[in-house]
């Protein structure tokens, strides 16, 4: 059987404001009508053989996961939660321990949740040629065969065929200057390193034990201490922290003499900056893509992208990345979109928020959006999803007044239990133990105005939680 590894750690911080790290690239909508991370697990449905997949993420992600592998009907295999980012090589241990313990000849199928694959029957016949050598013992990746001198990328070359179709990885070389890019793609055996692999778990652990003992050290530590919480598996915390960090190429695939490549073209694309989202995107005749309310005159060869209630017009520009949100807006070249990252570094150092949350914050019970906040005041636009709740708790530093907007909600204020209907409304005193339900088959949306001299989202002792959160 097939079991596919959905690696889902990453922040995608090059494509801020848009990515942030409490809701990165992996779970937005980008292109077409689904993220990423839910077109990558419809993917590996659609292979041979292939089981419900694995998921490797952060603890802050494991709702999301959840829910959009629930939106588009696909059974989880597994959701295991990283206490830390560690790298790949890692994450991967992780989830071949997870598949060893329930299938000793389980073939894993790693890929990254953020990539793009045009060319699926093209992707799915890799995935069949590499699967022989796979089960034979050969640690595969696919290389996808370049269309031009990319040097934001990794590539291998290809070295002597282990089977048709399949070469032995002669060297991994690291991101080329432009002039050494256009020798490889002229020499016609390098290929981009794509990130995605395929090998027995049983033989990946072996490899790691014998190149990276303190990895799999850890990584066993972690799973032998692992405990179920909900849909999760939640492994030992201090043991994976001891895991040194590092990533499959440099733990395993440089050292190990078993390592094969399947060169593949596919329409892959890791969608790795806003530049890269452009080239993979549907274009109009002027070379733009446009999303949401855009006006754009004499323009050319650009991305521009509109929040949902702000309008942007262009005139006489080319070359542009224009990105707007509710709470930050980028304007950037085209060719300098790589130095994304670097905004998203001075944020962190300066302690702001704006890399870490949008002002729409997803939970497990819906979402809210902050509209306005002042000295001693906050102001919420609040969705609950039907049959969703939010925990039983109490606030020690802020008072809160609810007034429902739509649907009906089911209200806890300390002894009693209440509906609140449209246009009614509640006030929650400081220190009270409250909660809101909605037992209804509609979303419930409330305005909440906190008051108080401290307003974050710290300020919650959670009593109960049906999320397991408490």
């Amino acid at each position: 059987m097939l079991h596919p590894v959905i690696l889902s750690g990453g922040s995608g911080s090059r494509l801020w404001p848009l990515s942030r790290q409490n809701h990165p690239k992996q779970f937005l909508t980008l292109i077409g009508d689904r993220s990423l991370f839910q077109e990558t697990a419809l993917r590996a449905s659609r292979l041979d053989r292939a089981q419900p997949p694995v998921t490797v993420c952060s603890e802050d992600h494991r709702f999301m996961v959840g829910e959009q592998l629930q939106e588009i009907g696909i059974a989880n295999g597994g959701i295991l939660l990283e206490p830390e980012p560690r790298n790949t090589a890692p994450a991967i241990a992780l989830a071949a321990l997870h598949l060893r313990a329930r299938d000793p000849d389980a073939v894993m199928l790693v890929m990254p949740a953020d990539h793009l694959i045009d060319d699926e029957a093209a992707f799915r016949a890799a995935v069949q040629q590499a699967s022989g050598v796979a089960a034979d013992g050969w640690l595969v990746t696919f290389g996808i065969r370049p269309d031009y001198p990319e040097t934001g990328y990794g590539y291998i070359r290809c070295g002597g065929e282990v089977t048709e179709h399949v070469h032995r990885v002669e060297r991994f070389v690291e991101k080329p200057d432009l002039a050494t890019a256009e020798r490889y793609v002229a020499d016609g055996d390098y290929a981009w390193n794509s990130g995605m692999f395929m090998f027995r778990a049983d033989r990946y652990l072996a490899e790691l034990g014998r190149l990276q003992p303190a990895i799999l050290s850890a990584c066993e530590h972690a799973c032998a201490g692992a405990k179920r919480d909900l849909d999760f598996v939640r492994v030992d915390k201090a043991a994976f922290g001891s895991s040194p960090s590092d990533s499959i190429d440099y733990a395993v695939m440089e050292k190990t003499e078993r390592a094969a490549v399947v060169p593949v073209s596919c329409g892959w694309s890791d969608i790795g900056s806003w530049s890269s989202l452009w080239g993979a995107a549907p274009r109009d005749a002027d070379g733009n893509r446009c999303e949401g309310d855009v006006l754009a005159i004499d323009t050319r060869n650009s991305l521009v992208r509109a929040s949902d209630r702000r309008m942007i017009a262009t005139i006489g520009v080319e070359d542009l990345v224009i990105v707007d949100t509710p709470d930050a807006t980028l304007v950037a070249r085209k060719d300098r979109v790589q130095d994304v990252k670097k905004i998203v570094d001075i944020l962190k150092a300066a302690g702001r928020q704006e890399h870490l949350f949008h002002r729409k914050v997803y939970r497990p019970w819906g979402n809210y959006d902050s509209i306005d906040m002042g000295e001693r005041f906050q102001v919420k636009r609040i969705v609950v999803k039907p049959g969703a709740a939010l925990s039983l708790q109490k606030h020690h530093k802020r008072a809160e007044h609810w007034i429902v907007v739509s649907g009906t909600a089911e209200v806890t204020c300390d002894e009693r239990v209440f509906n609140l209907r449209e246009n009614e409304s509640t006030y929650i005193p400081l220190g009270s133990v409250h909660r809101l339900c909605n037992r209804g088959t509609e979303p419930v949306e409330l305005i909440e105005v906190q008051s108080g001299h401290y307003l974050g989202e710290d300020d919650i002792v959670r009593l109960e939680d049906v999320y397991g959160r408490s």
